[in-house]
């Protein structure tokens, strides 16, 4: 069945087609940053290019499926259908697989230095564990499913934000998942990072990254590390819990030698695993910080901005506080010890315009200041409180809230 396209030289065309087929044609063509209908196109052409059939692919329980064609294209396929002997939706079955064989599924892009992201500030109950899981799940999601993304662009809307623009589908891009290996650290020894996600603190007589962060480990780090079992993630999520041995860790620090790369030393024999590690640190100014200051430093032929500092604030006065207190120590390490320590960007947590003057004002203060520029917007909503209730990730607890689609969009900004 055909009917015209009065946008261009194309008809519309419907025939049927497997769901199956048609979810990966829909992945695919995204990946490859094409429409559907040119794809379709091209695997029509190529099968018609052909000098014999193809092998039957399963067909039953086909379903309607439309597109746009060029003018004479489809009349062209049926015949040559008719002519082969097959019938049109197997025709077309087998073009679309033979596009997909021919535009094979893009790799993985894998940073040439593992990506080291310290979550920070010094002030308590921002959120910044919640934004280091989310932030970690939206890069560990699968790279052969499309999942929903606002945009960056879409953040000065949020200064006039209601419920009907907060909604809006138009504001959603269906992309691929990231497919990053991803290692959450659980840094502070309260350890809401690790509960979050349905795992326990490591006991107080065992191993830790205290430990190994004091010279003191009793084996390899890996063994400590588990993985979070959740389908879209694949095996590509993994947690190193945190141990209340960490209350401890400033003092034990104190008579380490080179304390301040004492997270590299204790990390750096895992990296290899991961394209990312992201830390989550503790509301503290101490030499946990220095140490977490350190490894997120840029290494030597490493890229600007490939690893650094994600500072969490609220929409507030007291996070611009802290916010001061915590780039302070930053510079000084910066100075101290000459390093290069990249600010990968704001993110404002927690945010609802509808706390009216002192949110909106706020949201636009952190704006203002660009550099570091605001990376990401999260809304205060209750799907954050419930995946915490469950203890399950955010990404896999609701996967299509305001909250998940926001962090796939910080994700993505700060792997620009």
């Amino acid at each position: 069945m055909t009917s015209p396209d009065t946008s261009g030289d194309r008809e519309k065309v419907v025939s049927k087609l497997p769901s199956w087929l048609r979810q990966e044609l829909k992945i695919r063509a995204v990946q490859h940053g094409v429409d559907m209908q040119d794809a379709v196109e091209a695997g029509i052409e190529a099968w018609r290019g052909l000098g014999s059939n193809l092998s039957p692919i399963d067909t039953s329980g086909a379903e309607s499926f439309a597109t746009f064609l060029p003018a004479e294209l489809w009349s062209g396929f049926r015949a040559d259908c008719k002519l082969r002997g097959v019938s049109l939706i197997q025709g077309l079955a087998q073009s679309v697989q033979m596009w997909l064989d021919i535009n094979p599924a893009p790799a993985v892009k894998r940073p040439e230095i593992v990506r080291r992201i310290v979550v920070c500030n010094q002030k308590g109950g921002v959120g910044k564990t919640a934004i280091t899981a989310g932030t970690g799940e939206a890069l560990a999601e699968a790279p052969t499913a499309l999942v929903p993304v606002r945009v960056s662009k879409h953040f000065a809307a949020l200064l006039n934000e209601d419920e009907t623009t907060r909604q809006d589908p138009l504001a959603l891009e269906d992309l691929p998942g990231l497919g990053q290996r991803v290692l959450l650290v659980d840094f502070d020894p309260q350890g809401h990072l690790t509960r979050q996600l349905g795992q326990e603190p490591l006991p107080m007589d065992g191993d830790s990254l205290t430990n190994h962060m004091a010279g003191d480990g009793k084996g390899d780090l890996r063994d400590l590390i588990v993985p979070i079992d959740e389908d879209r993630f694949g095996d590509r999520l993994h947690l190193l819990p945190a141990c209340t041995d960490a209350f401890l860790l400033d003092v034990r620090l104190a008579s380490v030698r080179a304390r301040e790369a004492s997270l590299e030393r204790a990390l750096s024999p895992i990296e290899t695993h991961y394209d990312v590690i992201l830390v989550d640190c503790p509301p503290s100014l101490g030499l946990s910080m220095d140490a977490a200051t350190y490894y997120g430093r840029r290494r030597p032929q490493e890229s600007p901005g490939n690893s650094g500092a994600l500072i969490v604030v609220q929409a507030e006065d007291s996070s611009a506080d802290a916010y001061g207190l915590l780039t302070s120590q930053i510079e000084d390490m910066r100075t101290d010890l000459g390093l290069d320590v990249d600010y990968l960007g704001l993110v404002v947590n927690h945010y609802d315009a509808r706390r009216g003057y002192i949110a909106t004002s706020s949201l636009q203060s952190w704006m203002d200041i660009k550099d570091p520029r605001v990376v990401g917007v999260i809304g205060d909503l209750k799907e954050q409180k419930e995946a915490v209730r469950a203890k399950r990730p955010l990404l896999a607890y609701s996967p299509r809230c305001d909250q998940s689609v926001a962090l796939r969009a910080l994700a993505r900004e700060i792997s620009k």
